[in-house]
């Protein structure tokens, strides 16, 4: 039996890095085992590492293959729920210190690509786009919101204003992010894993966890081996199974579709996105969209709940496309991919410990680019006993989804038809 290799996107095809690394074998000794090579594996593994600890990361199938590989490539900054809800729901105090973090995760993603010299083809520049009067109306809130919180550089555009970011009349207005922007997510988490491994952090790859045993030193199992560590980090997400029962059952796994194009000409790029941001509308269930590093339009959006065939996914993404940018009808999609994200039932992040030396943090629910790399540093900052902005996210409550695993799709599709409804409607 061949082992698992990456989806066959359009990132993986462009990957920097097309080399294996070895399975574990054998008995192993470490500081911390991080179990996952995505954003927050690598995140927490690097920040470790670069404070001089002996770090050990085991992948199942390959670096980056879940969600880290696979997204829209976005920075995106707060949380699935923004600021003013987690002070709403609880308390000014847990929404202060949110809103201290919110904006971090992009400033430590530019960071390791700076320090680091990661190539991956990142660019400037993002756009919240509004498909109608309420929306917009959400985005003057959410400028206000941001700017009390010390997030600037924002800037609001008319529905004239916007046809000189995206050749489309599709949208009443935005909110240009111009410390948002974009980049090639595989070959960024690819790039953090060389990171990691100059520091002298070693990865193993095709090393499915098997079991977690708890105790003063854990020890973690794979088929062929084990690491045992002082600490360890649960960074699965929506592909961690169901090693940890119990993190299982306060989680979903989601599917999103993604397409690419054929190159576009010079010409077709300036029409289509003529400043070269990123863009990803206001709507529940949204579209995202922006230019690749060699011209392709990479267009995602939607939720599904399991696989799909590349022509079932082209079925759904080019009609959201076409809507979008009509003149492209007729253009070669060379690639059609999905991927699962992990949705929470408050939709906002969750970091805990399944015992005192035992780690976690899961469930972005769609925002996940940016706080993942902030999970990363506040879990690196929990091990080394400063645990102050760890014990905030720990502090939100962690609900299981209502009638276990076999309620949680069917109440979930039903949320999201709600959405979907009230995003036409426009209510």
């Amino acid at each position: 039996m061949s082992a698992p290799s990456h989806t066959t996107s359009y990132y993986a095809a462009s990957a920097n890095d097309k080399n294996l690394r070895p399975a574990l074998q054998g008995q192993v000794e470490a500081d911390i085992c991080v179990i996952g090579a995505g954003y927050t594996g690598l995140s927490t593994a690097l920040h470790l590492a670069e404070s001089g600890f002996k770090v050990v990361v085991l992948e199942a199938t390959r670096i980056g293959f879940g969600a880290s590989g696979r997204n829209g490539g976005q920075i995106v900054h707060s949380y699935s729920r923004d600021i003013d809800f987690i002070e709403k729901h609880y308390g000014d105090k847990a929404g202060a210190e949110m809103g201290k973090m919110a904006f971090e995760g992009g400033k430590i993603i530019r960071r390791f690509v700076d320090q680091y010299n990661i190539q991956c083809d990142l660019k400037d520049g993002g756009i919240f786009a509004a498909c109608n009067g309420k929306q917009m109306r959400e985005l003057e809130s959410k400028k206000a919101l941001w700017e009390t919180h010390g997030h600037n550089n924002l800037e609001l555009l008319s529905d004239t204003d916007i046809q000189k970011y995206v050749g489309t009349t599709r949208y009443k207005g935005a909110l240009l992010d111009k410390s948002g922007g974009h980049f090639h997510p595989l070959n960024l988490v690819l790039g953090e894993a060389a990171a990691l491994e100059s520091l002298g952090g070693v990865i193993y790859e095709d090393s499915p966890v098997t079991r977690v045993e708890e105790g003063a030193k854990a020890k973690v199992h794979t088929e062929n081996g084990s690491v045992s560590a002082n600490f360890v980090v649960v960074a699965g997400n929506a592909y961690l199974g169901g090693l940890i029962p119990k993190l299982q059952a306060k989680t979903m796994p989601c599917g999103t579709q993604v397409i690419t194009t054929e190159p576009l000409s010079e010409a077709q790029q300036k029409a289509l996105l003529p400043n070269g941001q990123c863009v990803e509308d206001c709507n529940y269930l949204l579209d995202y969209f922006r230019l690749s590093g060699d011209g392709r339009l990479i267009y995602g959006g939607g939720v599904t709940y399991g696989a799909r065939e590349p022509d079932k996914i082209e079925s759904l993404i080019v009609p959201k496309m076409l809507k979008t940018f009509p003149e492209l009808k007729g253009v070669k999609i060379d690639y059609a991919w999905t991927g699962n994200f992990l949705l929470t039932l408050m939709r906002l992040p969750q970091f805990g410990r399944v015992s005192n030396n035992i780690y976690y943090a899961q469930g972005y629910s769609g925002h996940g680019v940016t706080c993942s790399h902030l999970a990363g540093k506040v879990l690196s900052d929990a091990i080394q006993g400063q645990a102050e902005r760890y014990d905030v996210f720990a502090g939100l409550p962690q609900y299981p989804f209502p009638g276990g695993r076999t309620f949680r799709i069917p109440y979930t599709a039903m949320g999201a038809w709600y959405y979907t409804l009230r995003d036409k409607l426009g209510i």
